[in-house]
C-alpha cells in the first residue's frame, strides 16, 4: 500500500511541475524600442533628453517590472548599439538618472543582462 501511494504522490509532483507556467517576457523589443526613439537624438548627440524621451523612459521603466521583461529590454537595449549607429556609450549610461529614473544596472553594449533581476 504504501509502494502504491509514493507512486501517486509522485505522479501528482510531476504533474504540478510540468504544469507549472514558463513567465516569459510580456514586452517586445518593439515596445522598447518605440518607447526610446524620442531619445535617439540625446543619445547620439548629447545635451538634455526631451520631455518625450523621458516619458518614454519612465514608461519603458514602469512596463518592466519583472526579471524577463528586464531582461528582454536590456537586450533590446544592447542590440540598438548595432541598429542606431552613432549613440554614445556615456549618453546611454546617463539617460535614466537624467530623467529621474534609477536602474540597477548601467545601460551599456557591455552589460550582462542574464544578471539582471
Amino acid at each position: 500500500m504504501a509502494g502504491m501511494t509514493m507512486k501517486v504522490l509522485f505522479v501528482m509532483v510531476a504533474c504540478m511541475v510540468v504544469s507549472t507556467p514558463y513567465v516569459e517576457a510580456a514586452i517586445s523589443c518593439g515596445q522598447v524600442v518605440s518607447k526610446l526613439i524620442p531619445c535617439l537624438t540625446y543619445l547620439q548627440k548629447g545635451g538634455a533628453p526631451s520631455p518625450a524621451c523621458c516619458n518614454g523612459v519612465k514608461s519603458l521603466n514602469s512596463a518592466t517590472q519583472s526579471t524577463p521583461d528586464k531582461q528582454t529590454a536590456c537586450n533590446c537595449l544592447k542590440g540598438s548599439y548595432s541598429s542606431y549607429p552613432g549613440i554614445k556609450p556615456a549618453n546611454a549610461g546617463s539617460l535614466a538618472g537624467k530623467c529621474g529614473v534609477n536602474i540597477p544596472y548601467k545601460i551599456s553594449p557591455s552589460t550582462d543582462c542574464s544578471k539582471i533581476h
